[in-house]
């Protein structure tokens, strides 16, 4: 089988950690500036609605913080301890992002609108309330808006948004992703809530309104735990990564076929590749390894991001004498 340079087409790295970080920068201001906002609104109308989505917003703050954190470390050169770098320290802190929406987000809401619940109190100047959460629901807006624009070109054609939050390996655009959804998803719940307490001059519906913040947060945590958790124990190349190693590693004079591939993430950006091929009948072994130098760069040619490549012969098929 051969390839011509028009099939061997290079796939797109997945560059989303740059892309991501002006997403993360956006996040994280957005967030800080409307945490303090439902803070100063929790303090002037008691409602624990606000106060729930007051910590919300800390609690992504840090998290943006966290995901920043994750890329740098993530950029330390490997080490005699670590061969194959930290690239796996974004997954690592995109977990922590996980337990915290789950443990400091959701939990605190579940107890905060538990208490509201059995102790309703009311609302002191609702207008306030309402103004905060309208301008909160615009930031957090901007904030999804801006995920979804640095998103978008790494999403596959025809791919729905929940399929690539589940299949990206990188980490940190599909947590955005998922926070900010999620963020406007609590805001429309504390709305909800604020709006029934002024209407039916009944408080417990704010405690309702809270504990529904606390279900959605402890879901998404849950959510995210489970993504990152499969990162973290390494996943394999793409199908489409796979077939494009297939085809470059198979396209090589003197390898007959590939017969075992298997590839793993050591990061985003980091594949490692190995394969075991059949040889050509009568190859020498001086051929062989400029066979598998030419297999390992045509193979960096179609997949960018094969940063560690392994070959070796397959079978019982015998290396010729160097002289041959």
């Amino acid at each position: 089988m051969s390839l011509t340079e028009s099939e061997l087409e290079p796939s797109s790295p997945d560059a989303s950690h740059g892309e991501s970080t002006g997403a993360i920068l956006a996040a994280f201001l957005a967030n800080m500036g409307i945490a303090a906002a439902k803070l100063v609104g929790f303090l002037i109308t008691g409602s624990s609605s606000l106060m729930a989505e007051a910590i919300h917003s800390l609690a992504d703050s840090s998290n943006q913080g966290l995901l920043f954190l994750g890329g740098k470390r993530a950029e330390r050169p490997a080490t005699k301890l670590h061969p194959f770098g930290y690239g796996r320290t974004r997954y690592f802190w995109s977990f922590v992002v996980a337990i915290v929406l789950f443990s400091v987000g959701g939990l605190f809401a579940l107890y905060e609108g538990y208490h509201k619940i059995g102790h309703p109190e009311e609302i002191s100047s609702p207008i306030v309330a309402f103004v905060i959460l309208g301008l909160a629901v615009v930031f957090e807006g901007f904030a999804l808006r801006t995920a979804v624009r640095h998103a978008t070109p790494h999403r596959h054609r025809g791919q729905s948004w929940l399929g690539y939050v589940r299949s990206s390996r990188s980490p940190e655009l599909p947590v955005l992703l998922v926070e900010d959804s999620a963020a406007l998803a609590g805001l429309l719940f504390a709305l909800f809530g604020v709006t029934l307490a002024e209407l039916t001059d009944n408080p417990v519906f704010d405690g309702i309104g809270t504990l529904a913040i606390g279900v959605l947060l402890v879901c998404v945590g849950i959510f995210l735990a489970i993504e990152m958790k499969s990162l973290l124990l390494g996943e394999a190349a793409s199908d489409e990564e796979e077939a494009q190693i297939r085809l470059a590693a198979g396209g090589t004079p003197q390898i007959e076929r590939v017969v075992e591939l298997m590839t793993q993430h050591l990061g985003p950006d980091q594949l490692l590749v190995a394969l075991k091929v059949e040889f050509g009948p009568g190859i020498s072994v001086i051929e062989a390894g400029r066979v598998i130098d030419g297999a390992e760069a045509r193979i960096r040619h179609a997949v960018p991001i094969a940063t560690h490549i392994y070959i070796e012969p397959a079978g019982e098929r015998v290396l010729g004498p160097p002289g041959n």
